[in-house]
């Protein structure tokens, strides 16, 4: 199985088979909290959380939805012909408030006649039916993902990141979600403390039998102002090598259903000096490419080992 030269199935091929043009993603600041960060259920985050590391620039975190959309469309349309667009609600929890409050955001997402739909990262224990009732009124006219920040399947590592939610919540939250015409995307860390490879792939083998739509692959990274860099400093674990991280990706896609569209495989800090490790010395092109070519050493590609009848 082959998608323009990958043996894995990208988004951005997912996109162009159901639109029939190259859409890009374009994440927004909407200004929502965590109730792991406000005290509903706890203070500070995650332990590997440190949301300025990878959110919007500041300026554009001030400026509307309509306005951050224009932007970055604008950016987007000087590097070439761009026809179709995703609104991405990405920094903290975009479900985490009263639905008067979020249909008057999502409005805003779709004001631009480009934009096909939208994007919401959230957390397993923020879908109420009622936000998933209003979400999926608009799945009826427009192409919808809700991205699901699971991390691990496994509730004593949630413990210990201070996710604030089990795994059974997860469940709960992607069986509503179904049947609702909502595409619904996974994240996963791969390299959290206290996990080997098998914890991994245990998570891996979960969300296959769950039936979801797409995931996204992240390398843990160790930012600054963080509890885990603190964790890190003290020698309490150690970070995946470059090489051990390549291999561990191809194990996971190698366990996922053709089906399933790939739309991250590498995580990407944008302010370089807030990272404390790892550090590969290799952009996030370079180690795609690398992940490319492990799956032609293997002879191998996404779902060589996807055994439908254990699904």
């Amino acid at each position: 199985m082959k998608h323009n030269g990958r043996r894995y199935y990208p988004f951005s091929q997912f996109l162009r088979e159901r639109f029939g043009c190259k859409v890009y993603k374009l994440p927004v600041d909407a200004g929502f909290t965590c109730p792991n960060r406000d005290g509903k259920i706890g203070y500070g985050g995650c332990t590997y959380c440190y949301n300025p590391s990878f959110s919007p620039p500041i300026l554009l975190q001030k400026s509307s939805i309509p306005l951050q959309v224009k932007y970055r469309k604008a950016l987007l349309k000087r590097k070439g012909k761009v026809n179709k667009f995703l609104v991405y609600f990405q920094s903290y929890t975009n479900t985490y408030a009263r639905v008067k409050i979020l249909k008057r955001l999502y409005d805003e997402a779709i004001q631009d006649k480009d934009v096909i739909g939208f994007c919401i990262g959230t957390r397993p224990d923020c879908v109420p039916d009622e936000v998933l009732d209003l979400i999926e009124s608009y799945a009826k006219d427009y192409h919808i993902w809700l991205e699901y920040g699971l991390q691990s399947m496994h509730d004593e590592t949630l413990l210990r990141i201070r996710r604030g939610h089990n795994f059974a919540q997860f469940g709960d939250a992607v069986k509503r979600t179904q049947g609702r015409n909502i595409f619904i995307c996974v994240h996963i860390i791969l390299g959290l403390p206290g996990e080997a490879k098998e914890d991994i792939l245990k998570t891996t083998r979960a969300l296959v039998r769950m039936g979801i739509d797409g995931i996204k692959l992240h390398h843990l990274q160790v930012i600054k102002n963080t509890r885990i860099a603190r964790e890190f400093s003290k020698g309490e674990f150690k970070v995946l090598s470059l090489e051990d991280y390549i291999k561990l990706v191809c194990d996971v896609l190698e366990l996922l259903p053709a089906r399933i569209a790939i739309q991250r495989l590498v995580g990407e800090v944008l302010q370089d000096k807030m990272l404390v490790a790892p550090r590969w010395n290799l952009n996030k092109h370079k180690v795609l490419s690398a992940i490319d070519q492990e799956f032609v050493d293997r002879g191998s590609f996404q779902g060589s080992k996807f055994d439908s009848k254990k699904s």
